[in-house]
Parts: structure tokens; C-alpha cells; sequence
């Protein structure tokens, strides 16, 4: 990588280049731009976020959904006259779209300004396939190369210094009957935990305060070290921050990880716990490996142990054959665990996964109806809950300010709840003391306390 990395600095230098690094998808994907906007500006190139000054345009992209392909297409598809403008500009794409082979050849046949394609899986090897592209003035599509071990040392360009993204793992090899991830990520492969350790205690000292750990199934880590004794190890960092980690499978979630949880003094009270659905045939269905009774019994043993906790999940409406009756039980653990939220999903067949080729899919205005009776349980929930916080005081980590008045500020509290107020000063990158007033489904209003 390096070498690859000297070779085009070399040919950048006096050039006054610039990289664009546009982005769909999660915060994998987040944390993956990341680090191709380090290597280009380690490669001589001043990065911007405007395609149009750029001389270099990389588009990493997601497939978690149909509509998130289309949607990184459609944009690709825009920088054609840019490519007719400047002869010299060179379009890359990556992520998780460029892992298939049918979205390979589209992107080859149907977008002849797209100079070249890698994996998410070989994210480091992107200076590599950039000077290839530059020394043979060649298309280069690449697909099928298997992952290898995990490269560390990769430069990294983060695009805030208040909050930091840090992978801890890649992959996925859980096979849920309706997701893509498997296919278009490889299979699970850690850092070793020291990697990780280093890595937050230089955000940290950088000013972060908020790190979030990050993997396909982050609970699943197995760098030299169980999660439970990762977060116990992290927890040991000197400073100010918040820890938090994304996303947990529950046939993963350990008694070791909920006490390491409990006694940490920088893990935030607050856990993301993928339900899917609160069927046991929907969830057989769905190779999620677990059942109601296992799930109930994990939220049990974390409110158990940190009885302020607050839990959030993500559901799927309309997965094939689901009937009136899995859909209530999906209604019932919602009423049951009273989740802070949810992120709901009305379900889209994913070409390549088996729950596309299942029988009974579900009709869309079916779907849609139960996607509208699950958020007003759920908007209910929320808001007693949220109400439940007018008057106390929360500790907010500010992001900054409001698009829609200058003096009002949002940021999110431990429990990840939005929260605005008023401020004369900037607090943006800080941690500020709000007293709650007012509270709505999706956000709380405040007041700003004076230290």
C-alpha cells in the first residue's frame, strides 16, 4: 500500500489535485470513507466534498437495498459530464454494490466513465488499483479477489473530531435469510484488540468523546480477547468519552458483556438490539438464531443490571409469509420491552438472498398498513417515555447548530435521544447540561444549565 501510496504523491506533487469521496450506506460505510479520503490525502490530494473541483471521485456504495443501488447509481450516472469536461478525471466506485458481479458488469458496460471498481474487502489495495489505472490509462474492474487479513496502519481522514467511528471488525457469518451482507463483506475477520485499544486511546486524546466500536456483528469480536473483555480494556482509557458499539446480534449478547457493560465507566447506558420480528416462526424463517423467550430474557438481564438503560431495536414489516398473527407478536414485544425507538423497515426482496425466492411474499399495501400501525405503537411508546425526562437534566454531547435558528443548538444525550436548546455560546464538540422541558416522539427540548 505504501508504495502505491509514494508512487502517486510523487505524480500529484505541485499538481494541486483534489479527491471526492461521495457515501451511501451505514456507518461502516461512514468509517470506510474514512479511510479512502485518508489515503488520498496521503496520496497528494486535498480533499473536498464538492464532485465538480474534483480530479478524483470514488463513490462507495451500499446494497443493503434495492433502492440504495439505484440511488448510488443514478448519482454516478451525474458525473458523466463531468468526466466530458475533464479528460483528466478519474471516477472510482467501491463498497458493497461493486462486490457483485451483475453490478460490475452494469457498471462496465453502462457506465463507460467509471475507470475502475474494488471490494469493500480490499479497501487498503485502493492506491494499488489507482496507479494501475494511471499507468495503463485502462478500465480495471476488479471482483472475486478474496479477502486477505486485515491491514492495519491505514491512514485515516475523519470527517469530525467530536465523534470517531473505529471498525473493530469486518464481516458477517450469520446468513440471515434476508440480507446481503455475507455475500458482499466475507466472512467476520477482527483486529487484534490492542489494535483497537491504540486506535480509541488516539481518538480520545484528539478530542473525541464519542467512540463508537463498529462490526457486521461487533459482539461476535474475536481479536485475542471476547467483546466483554475488549469493553472492559477500553474502559481502562484515560478521558472524557462515551463508548458505544454497533450492531449486536442477540444470539451473541453474553452475561460476561452485560456486567462488562454495567461496571465500565464510559460505556453509555444504551444498547441497539436487532429484533427483526417477535415471531418465532418469522424468526426461524429469517436464520436469526434465536427466539421471543431468548430475546426477553437478554432485555431482562440488561435492565437487570442497568436499570436506566435505554433500548433500541430494529424491526421488518411484510417479511415473507408473515401473517396478522406474527405481526401482533412483533406489536406485542414492542408493547412488552418499550423499546426509546425503533428503525423500522417495510420489507424489499434482495436479489441473491434466500427470502427473495420465498414463497408468499407479501403484498405492498399489506405491508404498508402494518409499517403504519407498528410506528403509532411505537410514536406512543416513545413519547411517554421521553416524557418521562421533563425535568431532569441530561448530559448532551452538542453537534452543533440548528439549520433553522442560529442560536438553537442539537445534540444527543448518553441514550443517543436528540436533544435542542438555546445557547449564545457555541458548544458545538462539547459536553453541555440540559434540563428537559418539552418532549415529542423523535426529540426532547431544553434548557441549557448553567456549570
Amino acid at each position: 500500500m505504501n508504495e502505491y501510496i509514494q508512487a502517486i504523491r510523487q505524480r500529484n506533487e505541485g499538481q494541486n489535485r483534489r479527491a471526492c469521496v461521495v457515501t451511501f450506506g451505514c456507518q461502516q460505510n461512514e468509517a470506510d470513507s474514512e479511510k479512502l479520503r485518508g489515503m488520498a490525502a496521503a496520496m497528494g490530494y486535498a480533499v473536498t466534498d464538492t464532485p465538480a473541483e474534483a480530479d478524483l471521485i470514488v463513490v462507495n456504495t451500499c446494497a443493503i437495498r434495492e433502492h440504495a443501488e439505484q440511488k448510488a447509481l443514478s448519482t454516478i450516472g451525474q458525473f458523466k459530464h463531468l468526466k466530458a469536461k475533464n479528460g483528466n478525471l478519474i471516477i472510482g466506485v467501491c463498497g458493497c454494490m461493486t462486490a457483485q458481479k451483475r453490478r460490475v458488469d452494469e457498471l462496465k458496460n453502462s457506465y463507460p466513465y467509471v475507470d475502475f471498481t474494488f471490494e469493500p474487502s480490499a479497501l487498503d489495495r485502493f492506491p494499488e488499483y489507482l496507479c494501475e489505472v494511471m499507468d495503463s490509462r485502462r478500465r480495471a474492474f476488479h471482483i472475486g479477489e478474496a479477502a486477505g487479513s486485515i491491514r492495519e496502519g491505514v491512514p485515516i481522514l475523519r470527517s469530525e473530531s467530536a465523534k470517531a467511528w473505529v471498525s473493530i471488525m469486518y464481516g458477517c457469518n450469520n446468513f440471515c435469510s434476508y440480507c446481503i451482507v455475507p455475500y458482499v463483506r466475507d466472512r467476520e475477520r477482527s483486529r487484534e484488540y490492542q489494535y483497537v485499544i491504540d486506535e480509541v486511546k488516539e481518538v480520545v486524546a484528539a478530542g473525541a468523546k464519542d467512540v463508537t466500536l463498529l462490526g457486521q456483528n461487533v459482539n461476535s469480536f474475536a481479536g485475542g480477547c471476547s467483546f466483554a473483555e475488549l469493553i472492559e480494556k477500553l474502559s481502562e482509557v484515560d478521558g472524557d468519552f462515551r463508548l458505544r458499539f454497533m450492531t449486536s446480534h442477540p444470539k451473541d449478547v453474553s452475561d460476561a458483556l452485560i456486567a462488562a457493560m454495567a461496571k465500565s465507566k464510559n460505556a453509555a447506558r444504551h444498547f441497539h438490539l436487532p429484533l427483526q420480528s417477535g415471531s418465532d416462526e418469522i424468526l426461524h424463517a429469517m436464520n436469526r438464531h434465536y427466539d421471543r423467550a431468548h430475546y426477553l430474557s437478554i432485555v431482562e438481564k440488561l435492565r437487570a443490571a442497568m436499570p436506566d438503560i435505554a433500548l433500541t431495536t430494529d424491526i421488518i414489516v411484510g417479511f415473507p409469509g408473515e401473517t396478522d398473527a406474527d405481526f401482533e407478536a412483533t406489536l406485542d414485544i414492542l408493547r412488552r420491552v418499550r423499546f426509546d425507538m425503533i428503525y423500522s423497515f417495510i420489507y424489499s426482496p434482495r436479489a441473491g438472498t434466500p427470502a427473495a425466492k420465498m414463497e408468499n411474499q407479501i403484498p405492498e399495501e399489506i405491508k404498508s398498513a402494518r409499517m403504519q400501525k407498528l410506528l403509532a405503537v411505537q410514536d406512543e411508546i416513545s413519547l411517554e417515555i421521553n416524557q418521562s425526562l421533563v425535568g431532569k437534566a441530561l448530559r448532551v454531547l452538542v453537534d452543533g447548530k440548528s439549520k433553522n435558528d442560529a442560536n438553537t443548538y442539537a445534540g444527543r444525550s448518553e441514550a443517543g435521544k436528540l436533544v435542542h436548546f438555546k445557547s449564545e455560546a457555541d458548544l458545538s464538540g462539547r459536553f453541555a447540561t440540559v434540563r428537559i422541558t418539552r418532549a415529542e416522539p423523535f426529540c426532547l427540548h431544553g434548557e441549557l444549565q448553567e456549570k
